[in-house]
């Protein structure tokens, strides 16, 4: 079944239909929680609350967006509605002439600069998406994406 029709049900109280979508995402919810919050038993946590926050929220699904794009805009926002983000290196260091591979350095990156580039240049999310779920203005936005981009290329040794 398609994911519309799932969440419809779903939203109905069709338990199978949730399960469905909920074997169909959890690996992608669960990296997307493990990139943002920098910990695998974080990440775990959070997943399990993106899950039952997404029982609760079925019903204002509504379709005008994807169910996936949907789904990654709540795990978003509730790994960071004011929750900690935990395991997080304050600063980029440069490992001597050993090149980190892109994801440690990605978990390496400040947890700000994490969360920017995860969204846009991982999951895909739009300036003005972050925008919104950060409370910053676009401009904002694309300079902390620039800023992490370069704290990556640093930490890369390019």
């Amino acid at each position: 079944m398609s994911d519309s029709t799932d969440a419809a049900l779903a939203a109905e109280g069709d338990y199978q239909a949730f399960e469905r979508l909920y074997q169909r995402y959890l690996s992608r919810i669960y990296s997307l929680c493990a990139r943002l919050s920098g910990s695998p038993t974080r990440a775990a946590e959070l997943t399990e609350d993106v899950f039952v926050r997404t029982w609760e929220k079925l019903p204002q699904f509504t379709g005008e967006s994807p169910f996936a794009a949907w789904l990654h805009r709540l795990a978003a926002d509730v790994v960071l509605s004011g929750r900690e983000i935990n395991g997080a290196v304050g600063t980029v260091e440069q490992e001597g002439s050993a090149r980190l591979d892109l994801s440690e350095a990605i978990d390496r990156l400040p947890p700000e600069a994490r969360r920017i580039f995860v969204l846009h240049d991982v999951e895909g999310f739009k300036h003005e998406e972050m925008s919104e779920i950060f409370g910053i203005t676009v401009g904002v936005s694309k300079a902390k994406l620039q800023r992490a981009r370069v704290l990556l290329k640093e930490a890369l040794g390019r």
